[in-house]
């Protein structure tokens, strides 16, 4: 990153982490990732570690704040954005349920985008690079840290975007009856849709078919047992349960 820059966004960063008043603190963010996002992602990828310091923030907007930043900042810069997962991983079980709702919030769309970017770069250059690979590896344990969320006490609120998260792995991981056809590169590029798991046929280096069934098998069966346990949970969640 050019000089100036870089200056300016760690002097921003810096602002963040330690300034006094709360509202510099989240504009002082807002600007940083203002400039990471203006320069190539490799560049940006420098400051990365400084990003990853804010976690420790005593103030829950600002945690909050660096998760929705993380996701912006690393869906712009996929290959570089391991190094932000610990926080996405760590944000799940924080203290203020507010940070860990927005990190599955956030964390929900990363994993829906890499699971389109598996499997579009290996129709495309039928390979998948590492960076990629280590990528869906920490979204397994995302995913897994969600599912324990939603089977132990906690608020109702980050339970609610818990289950959310298991519909949409339903969704994603079961085949429909519009599914029949196999999806050329091309077709899978123009269909603008989330990814399906008919996007698989013909298979994949990384992301088995059949596993990834049985998980939205896993995903209902949890679902059914919160339903027969449903006189047990609060209205709200015994209602999405049923939706």
């Amino acid at each position: 990153m050019a000089g100036p820059l870089r200056e300016q966004a760690l002097s921003l960063l810096a602002a963040a982490n330690n300034h006094g008043d709360l509202a510099v603190k989240l504009s002082s963010l807002k600007h940083a990732k203002d400039i990471l996002l203006s320069v190539e992602p490799s560049l940006a990828a420098e400051l990365f570690p400084y990003l990853v310091e804010l976690q420790s923030s005593p103030e829950s907007l600002v945690r909050k704040s660096l998760i929705e930043v993380m996701e912006e900042i690393g869906l712009k810069a996929m290959d570089h954005s391991s190094i932000l997962m610990p926080i996405l991983l760590a944000s799940l079980n924080d203290s203020d349920s507010i940070v860990a709702r927005q990190s599955i919030v956030s964390g929900t769309n990363i994993f829906c985008n890499v699971l389109e970017e598996l499997s579009l770069q290996f129709h495309q250059r039928v390979l998948v690079e590492r960076w990629l690979e280590e990528l869906w590896t920490w979204m397994v344990r995302f995913k897994d840290v969600v599912f324990g969320i939603l089977l132990e006490a906690g608020s109702v609120g980050t339970k609610l975007l818990a289950m959310k998260f298991l519909e949409t792995c339903v969704l994603l991981f079961t085949y429909s009856s519009s599914d029949s056809e196999k999806y050329t590169t091309e077709a899978i590029t123009r269909s603008g849709r989330a990814f399906n798991i008919s996007w698989l046929v013909g298979g994949h280096p990384v992301l088995d078919p059949g596993a990834l069934t049985s998980e939205a098998n896993r995903c209902l069966g949890i679902l059914l047992d919160m339903l027969r346990s449903a006189s047990s949970l609060p209205g709200s969640l015994t209602i999405s349960t049923v939706n």
